[in-house]
């Protein structure tokens, strides 16, 4: 199923091992990865530095390395810093590479405790713990399949 660049080779094996319907999860640095992910999900931890290395790089590479059918982000609560109906820009950014890699055009939203119980469900097949320093810069991927040549 691989089609990349990635050369991680814990990350490489779990995308391998991972099929259609699989999920991984992309956190930012904020993230409780230890409480609110799956306990059997490996956990890869690509958080050498603050901002090293970011979320959107991370989905780069895996939408790269496997075809996905649908993100899910985490949507700002009404009181927090964003206003109603404006998205963080780290959205927009997972979207376009999604997009660039013939993935969803579009991200699903799911409030906090929401995405927390969706990135806690076994179809969670890894978790990317980044350096991702921007707010709600957490994306949940799902795993598509590959199409038959010809």
């Amino acid at each position: 199923m691989m089609r990349g660049r990635l050369l991680h080779p814990p990350l490489l094996a779990a995308l391998g091992a991972a099929g259609h319907g699989a999920q991984i999860l992309v956190c930012d640095a904020n993230y409780p990865a230890s409480t609110q992910s799956p306990p059997g999900a490996p956990r890869i931890h690509l958080n050498l530095a603050p901002g090293l290395v970011d979320a959107v790089r991370v989905t780069e590479v895996i939408a790269g390395a496997v075809p996905i059918e649908a993100g899910t982000v985490m949507a700002p609560n009404q009181d927090g810093p964003y206003a109603v109906g404006s998205d963080p820009d780290i959205f927009a950014e997972f979207a376009r590479v999604l997009r660039a890699e013939g993935g969803p055009t579009q991200l699903d939203r799911l409030h906090r405790w929401d995405f927390y119980r969706a990135a806690g469900a076994p179809e969670v097949a890894a978790v990317v713990v980044t350096g991702e320093e921007r707010l709600y810069g957490n994306l949940l991927l799902r795993i598509g399949v590959v199409r038959a040549r010809g």
